[in-house]
């Protein structure tokens, strides 16, 4: 049975003196159960997680830039997540070669010497070929129709400086309770999502969401991870017919690697021959049976 990993990625690798701020990583498989759930601090056990929960036909995401081939300025995958998602009030961080956290790209190398397969959504992969993509979990909840996010993104990262901070962490707190609900639905969707196979994602819907900073952004790490495994799911079992390749036109390819983002994604978030393709496939895949549903490159 395929395993979907997610990781949750500190951009900062951390030093001797100052350890790297936690990694969320979650593993699922095609059932929704949650096989493990938990942190790591540092590339090293980030890798020796992935090493050892990784098996033949895994798929993992990322949330974190792995392939960084500008110089300054920002990668067209990240142009296009403002201009395809930002009616949902999505956008992305500019990542270049100048920033000094890019710990996906460390990543990145670490997992491909280890036999592991960058994918930038383009070309098929393997069927026993261990493979990963990055993700970002804003697309997935805004592109994806099974959370129920149809006009904007959930602040449940940061809730702006208008109100005084303990009612911002209260308000905090409430949207990511409700979206934790939404989560916990999942578990009869297609790719389902069982958050009660796991104690510590159980935990996520039988304790209440912390106040403190700090352990608040222990509940978030996980959250996303989760989110991440649960968007290698949705794009092995769907590929794009679900989701979209953010820059996919980029002419930065360097070794043959090209910078890319996997985003679930409505059809009015698509654009182009994209979208009438996506049209095509949403309409054949209605109005044929579920076994002769279309193959799609994933």
């Amino acid at each position: 049975m395929t395993r979907f990993l997610g990781v949750d990625l500190a951009w900062a690798e951390g030093t001797a003196a100052k350890p790297a701020n936690e990694s969320g990583l979650a593993c699922i498989d095609e059932t929704g159960r949650v096989i493990e759930a938990g942190w790591a601090r540092g590339i090293d056990e980030v890798v020796d997680w992935i090493q050892r929960l990784g098996e033949p036909g895994a798929v993992l995401a990322i949330d974190a830039p792995l392939v960084v081939n500008n110089p300054t300025g920002m990668r067209e995958c990240e142009r296009e997540t403002g201009s395809r998602y930002g009616r949902w009030h999505v956008a992305a961080n500019a990542s270049n070669q100048a920033l000094p956290r890019l710990g996906g790209v460390t990543l990145r190398g670490r997992l491909e010497q280890l036999g592991w397969a960058y994918t930038d959504g383009l070309a098929p992969v393997g069927a026993q070929m261990c493979s990963f993509l990055e993700c970002y979990p804003y697309t997935t909840l805004v592109g994806a129709p099974e959370f129920g996010y149809d006009d904007k993104r959930p602040r449940y990262k940061r809730m702006g400086s208008a109100l005084p901070i303990l009612e911002r962490r209260a308000e905090r707190a409430l949207v990511c309770d409700d979206l934790i609900e939404r989560m916990w639905r999942l578990h009869a969707a297609s790719p389902p999502l069982d958050l009660a196979t796991h104690a510590a994602s159980d935990s996520l819907v039988t304790e209440p969401t912390p106040l403190a900073d700090a352990a608040y952004k222990h509940r978030e790490d996980l959250i996303d991870a989760l989110l991440c495994a649960w968007t290698a799911s949705l794009w092995h079992r769907y590929g794009t017919a679900r989701s979209q390749v953010l820059g996919a036109a980029d002419p930065l390819v360097v070794d043959g690697r090209r910078g890319t983002i996997i985003a679930p994604a409505r059809l009015e978030q698509r654009r182009g021959d994209d979208r009438v393709r996506a049209a095509a496939l949403a309409a054949a895949a209605f109005s044929a049976p579920a076994a002769s549903a279309p193959s799609l490159v994933r």
